[in-house]
């Protein structure tokens, strides 16, 4: 029986050196961090949002607080306001709402849609930081031309 070394060596090559590429990636694409969520409303202005409904059907307005997470924030029926309590930090510009914890969630966007199919027909209402200084901002929803405009 004939021994060939170039054989095995190359059965270890094409079996081993996969797997232990592959371990090696994985271990190295995620780095996991300890992420300080911060609570309370100190250091943060309050900027109340009244959404009101001019329109002849309820509002279903959202808020994107990450890129993957998104919720409800307010139901407006026609006729009616809602009033989402707001919090502004100025020295990073961002706003924020409070979950059930008092964890500040940063908005990213917030928009308002016909409810039923408020993400086909979704309007962005936008946050500057001249709300903060106002102290406050109110914005009607209604439908004009087919679709549903917020100012």
């Amino acid at each position: 029986m004939k021994i060939y070394p170039w054989r095995s060596s190359k059965v270890k090559i094409r079996y081993v050196l996969p797997v232990a590429l592959a371990f090696t990636s994985f271990a190295n694409a995620v780095e996991l961090h300890h992420v300080i969520v911060r609570k309370g409303t100190d250091g943060l202005d309050m900027v109340p949002l009244t959404i009101s409904n001019a329109g002849k059907e309820a509002l279903s307005c959202n808020a994107d607080f990450a890129h993957w997470y998104s919720a409800g924030i307010a139901t407006v029926e026609p006729g009616e306001s809602a009033r989402v309590e707001l919090w502004f930090d100025a020295k990073t510009g961002t706003f924020t709402i409070l979950n059930d914890k008092r964890e500040n969630l940063p908005v990213e966007r917030l928009w308002c849609g016909l409810s039923g199919r408020a993400y086909a027909t979704r309007v962005q209402i936008t946050l500057d930081r001249t709300d903060a200084a106002k102290e406050a901002r109110t914005v009607s929803c209604g439908v004009e031309q087919d679709t549903l405009a917020c100012r």
